[in-house]
């Protein structure tokens, strides 16, 4: 498998995500409309380790610590995982929030540290940024990473870090073929310059990619990607389907390993949600493929014909 590296260390080409791992609030039954358990995860855990996919994406915020609860259990004793979570911030919490956050996530998950740790969201980046030093200094924080900030506020929590001594080490927004905000404001580019790593989330558009879903077969309605893509968007998207499964042909693989890799090929390491052992076997596949150009522009063509973007909530634009 193709290594990248996030500072010292290797890391695999495409981190896994669990935010749907767990139910609560921000969950999966509330954003996936899923169900999920240690029993139902621990083959996709064991799958993805074997392959060397080791570099977990989590948060304190999903399920309300029932992701990180799960994982936590699995990695138990082990010393070959990697481990990212995140610190959600808001206005009406104390300085000692990041410390505290971290602290839970750490006695959820069982470890001493985590390998990447990132503020969450863009809210007042030079008061929490600045709460990452301390946490670094005193080594439960490897490497520090901002989440669904635009370029300037990426600047200045880079600036307040290298102040202290410390990289800016990675940048997690949300990316796909459908939303490229964060390549149009010139955010990949900057980190690309900058030995800064992009890890873009919602790659496969919480499942709208894969070929799996459609307007003939929608998503559960009343969560959050069955409200995003309704009937409706789902119907928009049937020329980037039919040229994600075109492409898909040539390499003799699926339509969602299509959309992995050109995540990939944008100089990116993309986070892709796993809750069965076969979205192992399609990471293995994507990180193999390599793109030409022609088809990168046929991709892109076909997804801009489409109309579709789809910002989620808590987003704002990146321009």
């Amino acid at each position: 498998m193709k290594m990248v590296q996030l500072g010292n260390t290797e890391i695999p080409s495409i981190a896994l995500g669990t935010w749907s791992w767990g139910n609560g609030i921000n969950g999966g039954n509330t954003v996936f409309g899923n169900d999920l358990n240690e029993k139902d995860l621990k083959p996709v855990f064991d799958a993805a380790m074997d392959a060397g996919f080791n570099l977990w994406d989590t948060a304190a915020v999903y399920g309300m610590g029932a992701s990180e609860t799960i994982l936590g259990s699995f990695i138990k004793d082990r010393k070959d995982v990697l481990i990212s979570t995140k610190f959600t911030p808001r206005p009406d919490q104390s300085d000692d929030a990041p410390e505290e956050f971290l602290n839970n996530s750490l006695n959820r998950l069982g470890i001493d540290y985590v390998d990447i740790y990132w503020i969450h969201s863009p809210q007042d980046v030079k008061r929490w940024t600045e709460k990452l030093i301390p946490l670094m200094k005193s080594g439960k924080v490897k490497y520090a990473g901002v989440s669904n900030h635009n370029l300037e506020e990426i600047k200045l929590a880079q600036s307040i870090l290298e102040e202290a001594g410390f990289p800016l080490s990675a940048v997690q927004n949300h990316y796909s073929l459908l939303y490229r905000s964060s390549e149009e404001a010139g955010i990949i580019d900057y980190c690309n310059n900058n030995r800064i790593l992009f890890f873009p989330y919602m790659v496969l558009e919480q499942g709208a990619l894969t070929g799996k879903y459609s307007a003939q077969n929608p998503f559960k309605t009343g969560t959050r990607r069955g409200d995003a893509f309704n009937v409706e968007v789902l119907a928009k998207l049937e020329g980037l389907m039919k040229e994600l499964s075109k492409i898909a042909g040539k390499y003799n693989v699926e339509p969602s390993e299509i959309a992995i890799a050109w995540a990939i090929a944008k100089g990116s390491v993309p986070i892709i949600g796993v809750t069965k052992p076969y979205h192992i076997k399609s990471a293995i596949s994507a990180a193999d493929i390599a793109l030409s150009e022609q088809e990168i522009i046929d991709l892109e063509t076909a997804a801009k014909a489409t109309g579709v973007e789809v910002k989620a909530a808590w987003e704002k634009n990146m321009k």
